[in-house]
């Protein structure tokens, strides 16, 4: 919380927000390669199209072999990564870390304790 001088008691609170990151790119990568044996086509990262705050900048589209349009929209939202269903633009829930995300999409990586993609 951020204090300003001029107006004596008012604050300013700046959400807290996580941006995808040099590492979950690499996860991503490694995900997408796993995956494509269960059904995952590809992802790719996209700035995001309007700035929200405690939004990411940048959100994560995956496409499965079922369907030509992305099937999941990934998006951090304050400390938390949201899984939608991108066809049905439908919350399909929200998760401690990246990789636990991907992981609801498709399991195909082993889950660690100290896993870099959080």
């Amino acid at each position: 919380m951020l204090y300003d001088s001029e107006t004596s008691g008012a604050c300013n609170i700046i959400p807290f927000q996580m941006e995808i990151l040099s590492r979950h790119r690499d996860y991503l990568s490694r995900w997408v390669e796993a995956g494509m044996p269960m059904g995952v086509s590809d992802a790719d990262i996209f700035p995001a199209e309007q700035k929200q705050a405690g939004v990411s900048s940048g959100y994560v589209l995956v496409w499965v072999r079922e369907t030509p349009d992305p099937a999941y929209k990934v998006y951090s939202r304050g400390n938390r990564w949201v899984v939608m269903d991108a066809i049905r633009d439908t919350a399909l829930g929200n998760f401690n870390s990246f990789s636990d995300a991907l992981h609801m999409i498709r399991p195909v990586l082993p889950r660690e304790q100290n896993i870099v993609a959080a």
